[in-house]
Order: structure tokens, then sequence, then C-alpha cells
């Protein structure tokens, strides 16, 4: 397919991503982007009738456990073990004035 990336674009594209790129690292860009150019037109190029659009590669489904309770209201045997409680909450001494 050849696709051809001038040297304008590659300065853009350096310019956008705020990159110095040598003289050789220039020409490894085009190589790269025409590349990866010539691999889209590959996949563009595949019959896709009938295929469903994907958001993930991978199926995707709900890895976590319901979310029952267990261990019901322990409030008042917490409460017990408290040194103070008061109302339903814990005492604790006062930090500041």
């Amino acid at each position: 397919m050849a696709n051809i990336i001038s040297d304008e674009t590659i300065e853009y594209v350096g310019i956008l991503a705020k990159l110095e790129l040598s003289e050789e690292e220039k020409e490894e860009a085009k190589k790269d982007m025409g590349s990866m150019l010539d691999y889209i037109d590959q996949m563009n190029a595949l019959d896709t009738e009938g295929v469903e659009p994907m958001s993930h590669v991978f199926l995707l489904e709900n890895v976590f456990r319901e979310d029952v309770v267990v261990n019901g209201d322990m409030r008042e045997a917490l409460l017990d073990g408290a040194p103070g409680a008061k109302d339903g909450m814990f005492m604790a001494p006062r930090t500041f004035d």
C-alpha cells in the first residue's frame, strides 16, 4: 500500500510532541509511521460485515462477589468492649480545649 509520510508531516508531529528529532530519527519515524498506516490499511480491507463492535478485546464480566452482609449489626458487641460509650457512639477523651 506504500503510505508515504512527508518530511513536513514528521516535522509537524515532532512539534506537536515537543520532540527534537535528528535526521536519522526522522527517517526512522517516517518508516514506522508508514508501517503503521500500511497495517491500518490491511485492517480496513478485512470483511467485518456482521461483526459486532467491541469495547474491549477480552470479554468483561463482573468478577466481584455479591455485596452480602454476613456479620450483621454488631454495634452493641463493639460498644461493649469500648472504654466508654454514649448514645450508641464511642466516647473518647478530649484532645484539645
